[in-house]
């Protein structure tokens, strides 16, 4: 089967719907099926082998200036290599940049624009190079933001073009009004533009459905899957200090804070002894005050020798760093459709603490690796990681049940049998209005 994929670049930061899309690719590859991975805006930083093409559409440069001045809107194709060429993208990739929220809400009502937007030019870019292509049997995007390309993509190729779902409604519901309604009404109407949608969670498909108002028929479930082939049994010598990791995004809503809170509560009011709170993930510009406040309040409690920021690791790092922890809780205050993070953690044998919302139920449901707690509610958090370290076996018992629960439901071998599945459906779908269409 040829799958062309689209996959967003999300510049310097390690995004899971990147680390999934290339996770996916590259094992439908090793499965034997000829896919190529696409980035859209910038090329994707990963951690294991970067199996995306070169190419990068709607260059984020050009759609910068596109945006913002209709000279380069007319600009010849020629030219415009000189802002999208990889060393371009590279260096703009590197700089760490806070977005402002008025460009976010212009930028995302620009693309669902499509060929009637003032990208128009980059449209026709990417319609004009993959024709030149071999044809596909089915096109996959990355989410429903990008959705504006299914139809130019079916009228170029003539081929089904599937649209992933995986998380975009925190995206949609940060943006400022009127973006955000005005954004939500134009993803709803172009639904019917797309042959069908993929959704990384059970929990993922039922909410995007009500939200995007996707007949829930069109939508089908393709469960992420990490590789454990280096995601090796936890080593943490014994002895040393009960340790407590969070691995996400360091930004309130994946609520860092909150299991501060709970390691106070544990130390001050639940008698767990001195012990450790390791922290590491993405920490965008805009969110620096956000840990300068969580590290203040930590000091206060005199907590702050109990506390570590690690950075973002690489693969080796990461890791490493799950390998270390006795326990990983990321209370989320938002339901979340993936949660890469915790199949991670459960792959090395560290059970999770998790809320009680979100794709969390069915993957511990599954897996039998971690605990549910109450979503925001620190004490519940509390309660729930103070039993582990209370209950040793049990947290042995948990740790066993989602190392080999990972490898039984969620591998990325798994993900790329459902995903071939999925898409071989959808090379039967060849209706009248799947006729490829080679003009410029």
């Amino acid at each position: 089967m040829r799958v062309y994929a689209f996959t967003a670049g999300a510049a310097s930061m390690y995004c899971g719907s990147c680390l999934r899309d290339n996770a996916l690719a590259a094992a439908m590859k090793a499965n034997g099926h000829d896919v190529v991975l696409m980035p859209v805006y910038t090329p994707t930083l990963v951690d294991e082998d970067n199996v995306s093409s070169e190419h990068v559409f709607f260059g984020g440069i050009s759609v910068y200036l596109q945006q913002y001045s209709s000279l380069f809107r007319k600009t010849p194709w020629f030219v415009d290599k000189l802002w999208d060429s990889k060393f371009a993208l590279k260096a703009a990739s590197r700089r760490s940049i806070a977005v402002n929220p008025k460009f976010l809400g212009e930028m995302t009502i620009a693309m669902l624009e499509g060929v009637a937007g003032p990208h128009r030019k980059e449209f026709e870019k990417m319609a004009h190079h993959l024709s030149q292509l071999p044809k596909p049997d089915v096109v996959v995007l990355p989410n429903s933001l990008l959705i504006a390309m299914a139809g130019p993509l079916r009228q170029a190729l003539g081929c089904p073009v599937y649209c992933t779902l995986q998380g975009e409604d925190l995206f949609l519901e940060g943006l400022q009004e009127p973006f955000r309604s005005r954004s939500l009404s134009m993803i709803r109407n172009l639904v019917p533009t797309a042959d069908g949608f993929v959704s990384v969670s059970e929990f993922g498909a039922r909410l995007m459905s009500a939200y995007l108002a996707i007949p829930s028929d069109r939508i089908h479930v393709v469960p992420l899957g990490v590789n454990p082939a280096d995601l090796a049994m936890r080593d943490k010598p014994e002895g040393g200090p009960f340790t407590i990791g969070f691995f996400a995004r360091v930004c309130p809503e994946k609520s860092l804070h909150q299991l501060c809170e709970a390691y106070r509560w544990m130390r001050h009011e639940g008698g767990l002894p001195p012990s450790r709170l390791e922290a590491a993930g993405y920490l965008a510009p805009e969110h620096k005050e956000y840990l300068r406040i969580v590290e203040k309040q930590m000091n206060e409690w005199g907590l702050a020798d109990e506390f570590r920021y690690h950075g973002s690791p690489d693969r080796e790092e990461k890791v490493r760093f799950l390998r270390g922890l006795d326990v990983l809780s990321v209370p989320s205050i938002y339901a979340e459709p993936k949660g890469l993070y915790a199949l991670e953690a459960m792959a090395c044998g560290v059970p999770i603490v998790q809320p009680r919302h979100g794709a969390f139920p069915e993957m511990i449901e599954r897996t039998g690796g971690g605990l549910l707690a109450e979503p925001d509610n620190p004490v519940s958090f509390g309660q729930a990681i103070l039993r582990l370290y209370q209950e040793p076996q049990l947290r042995e018992q948990l740790g066993r049940g989602g190392y080999e629960g990972v490898r039984r439901h969620y591998t990325t071998a798994r993900m790329a049998e459902r995903a071939a599945e999925v898409y071989g459906q959808a090379r039967h779908l060849r209706t009248a209005d799947l006729q490829p269409s080679h003009n410029r």
